[in-house]
């Protein structure tokens, strides 16, 4: 038998309990993936780690990832944007596998470091964009490649939320553009650029220019226990074109002031033999239409030949978000047990950043940006 990987991960709140419950039900429902030991959990607040730890099953905790990136096998970097560089880079010189929230960086600079150290090291680096393991985003992309869309002509993204709407929501650190790099285009667009690279890239080809625009709609918002206010500076909106290397045209869009939007990120895909339509909100559907339908057919992806389903329930009783992550921890624990390849890889996080930046400097420039 071989030894468990040891882990540990940066990051105790929203992602850090996602990502831990995943490697908590990874012995349940995937038997065949590597053992796992949860070993260290890494933050500032003791008290708080303290009680991370015995919630998420980790056998200790540290205040300073610098102690915890020589001593583990699978380093996960789960903090915020500004943390994401350094730490991975150091993960990967000391040897670990590194696995990354999204979007990679800050800044194309960084990312462009946390790539070529990535390159250079020995281990798997991979980015948690977490809706490509959704199992109807998989059956999309095997209907896309095996031609049943055809020549692909339109495609659209979107990704909707309302948790800002209130002018006087707290201020938070994504709203720092030091800490975050940008707002909704980083956040959530770094979410639908990747879902339409890996679904369409192998058809439509690459994405060769865009034209972007940012908007912020509150200037400054209240620090949480306190009377002052924080000025925001980065956008709560964005909106972006896109032409494909086939002459395909994108269109996408991100907001957090949509207002009766939760957590809304839609895919929609026309080609010339027919089209689908995805939505998060629900995601155990794909709707799709093909040869001589006249109108879409709601599928519901939940049989036992679709992607990940075997290993949950029997047909029709519907997964949900967070077992994205178990399937993405499976896919990426197995990649770096056995040295394999993993993807999405910081290169393809890489790719994703380059074209976030250049909507960035469209929306400076007021011009469509060309992507190398």
């Amino acid at each position: 038998m071989t030894e468990p990987l040891t882990v540990g991960v940066l990051g105790y709140r929203f992602m850090g309990k996602a990502h831990s419950n995943a490697l908590a039900r990874l012995p349940m429902f995937f038997p065949d993936a590597p053992d796992v030991e949860r070993s260290v959990i890494i933050g500032r607040d003791e008290e708080a780690l303290a009680d991370a730890a015995d919630r998420f099953g980790f056998e200790s905790t540290a205040t300073d990832w610098r102690n915890v990136v020589d001593d583990v096998d699978v380093f996960y970097n789960l903090g915020p944007n500004h943390l994401h560089a350094e730490p991975s880079i150091a993960a990967l010189e000391a040897g670990a596998h590194v696995f990354c929230e999204k979007p990679l960086a800050p800044t194309l600079d960084e990312a462009e470091a946390m790539r070529d150290a990535a390159r250079d090291a020995d281990g798997v680096a991979g980015c948690a964009f977490n809706y490509r393991f959704v199992p109807a985003i998989q059956y999309a992309k095997g209907l896309i490649e095996d031609g049943e869309l055809g020549d692909i002509h339109h495609v659209r993204g979107r990704y909707l939320q309302d948790w800002l709407v209130d002018p006087e929501a707290p201020w938070a650190w994504r709203m720092e553009k030091e800490y975050a790099g940008s707002g909704a285009l980083g956040d959530l667009g770094a979410h639908t650029v990747d879902l339409v690279r890996f679904l369409v890239g192998e058809v439509a080809g690459d994405i060769e220019r865009v034209s972007g625009h940012l908007q912020t709609f509150v200037d400054e918002r209240p620090v949480p226990g306190t009377d002052e206010y924080k000025p925001v500076t980065v956008d709560d909106a964005y909106t972006a074109q896109a032409e494909f290397e086939n002459g395909a045209v994108g269109s996408f869009e991100a907001s957090r002031f949509a207002n009766g939007h939760k957590n809304d990120h839609t895919i929609e895909i026309q080609g010339s033999e027919g089209s689908l339509k995805f939505s998060l909100e629900r995601l155990n559907e794909l709707e799709v239409m093909t040869g001589d339908s006249r109108g879409y057919e709601t599928v519901l992806v939940t049989d036992e030949t679709d992607p990940y389903v075997d290993h949950w329930w029997p047909p029709g009783h519907v997964i949900g978000w967070e077992h994205t992550f178990v399937h993405e921890n499976y896919e990426f624990l197995s990649a770096a047990a056995e040295g394999s390849e993993f993807s999405p890889s910081f290169e393809d996080a890489y790719e994703v950043q380059e074209i976030l930046d250049a909507i960035e400097r469209s929306d400076d420039s007021g011009e469509w940006v060309s992507l190398d």
